[in-house]
């Protein structure tokens, strides 16, 4: 595995991408105060011994990264949602470009670039990635582009993750507009994860609870050790993680119209397991075109969610290549 990084640096901060998924961090960025801010989360156990042999999106674990198709097909599901679906032989957890080592480049005006080949048996051709910075913005804004062998539809997803701060309820997530909220159709585990699954037209801060109740899931991280995802359906392009300790507010947006439901992923120590070990506390904002991470066959199955009317995968045309812009950016809650 290579180590290959390139980094952007402009006057409000410096941006990292590695090789290995084109992953996206850390990111520094340089607050008008002169503060110094790194909101992306990055997995502890790249250097530890075993590392190289975790799958690839595993490996050196961090920041933001396209993931192109979105998912994996899961073993079963809910008497709801169709049954006895079955993936493609090879099917990688995000997409093979989340597995594997991208070309790095910059360009001449500083901006980072990457390109990855998929397989020849894959519908999509190739990805490529760019990410650039203003001079006086606190921002990095990146472009991803498409381009696929024939037509097909796919769940796509972009998955920046950020960090949270160790202390409970210290953080405040403002998902920004929305529909409604659904959970995640699988029970992950009894022991690990908060919210009560299937769950449907819920609100973000009264989210059913396992065992009865509601929880409130704009207050991170939680007490309890646990890992949940929720999906938030009609999101309009915008949220935002407040970090109330460090006094930061981290911001992402994105083109709803390509990305019209936002999936969170709250990983609260939940994972107990190697190399996770209940050491890992992030947040991940990914706004996606696809059924949660169901994979491509739930993509083009009719469900809950596109009996709903939510778009569960992107058409996407080897004429045309899709392209979609987002960005990252820092503002200051207070100055410490």
């Amino acid at each position: 595995m290579s180590n290959d990084a390139r980094v952007l640096r402009w006057d409000r901060g410096e941006a990292t991408m590695q090789g290995l998924g084109a992953m996206l961090a850390p990111i520094v960025f340089r607050l008008p105060s002169g503060r110094e801010v790194q909101p992306m989360q990055i997995a502890p156990w790249a250097d530890e011994p075993g590392a190289a042999e975790l799958p690839g999106v595993l490996r050196r674990l961090r920041g933001e990264w396209p993931c192109a198709p979105f998912g994996v097909t899961p073993d079963s599901v809910p008497s709801d949602w169709p049954q006895g679906l079955r993936g493609e032989a090879g099917e990688e957890a995000h997409g093979y470009g989340s597995n594997n080592e991208w070309a790095l480049g910059q360009s001449p005006d500083g901006a980072l670039t990457a390109h990855i080949d998929y397989p020849a048996t894959s519908p999509i051709r190739r990805l490529e990635r760019r990410v650039a910075a203003s001079a006086g913005e606190a921002r990095v804004k990146i472009e991803l582009t498409i381009v696929t062998r024939r037509a097909c539809r796919l769940p796509i997803g972009l998955h920046p993750t950020f960090r949270l701060p160790a202390e409970t309820g210290a953080a405040r997530l403002d998902p920004g507009a929305h529909d409604a909220v659904w959970t995640y159709p699988l029970d992950i585990s009894p022991t690990a994860t908060l919210f009560a699954p299937n769950s449907r037209g819920v609100g973000i801060e009264a989210v059913p609870a396992i065992g009865g109740g509601a929880r409130d899931a704009t207050r991170l991280p939680f007490v309890e050790d646990s890992e949940n995802l929720l999906m938030l359906t009609g999101a309009r392009g915008r949220c935002a993680l407040d970090n109330t300790g460090e006094g930061y507010r981290v911001v992402l947006e994105w083109n709803p119209a390509h990305f019209p439901s936002l999936m969170l992923w709250m990983s609260n120590r939940g994972r107990q397991f190697a190399p996770w070990n209940g050491r890992h506390l992030a947040l991940g904002v990914e706004p996606v075109c696809a059924p949660f991470d169901l994979g491509t066959a739930f993509a083009n199955a009719e469900t809950p969610l596109s009996s709903a009317g939510v778009a569960t995968g992107i058409a996407l045309d080897p004429d045309a290549p899709f392209k979609t812009r987002y960005s990252i950016s820092v503002e200051e809650i207070y100055a410490q």
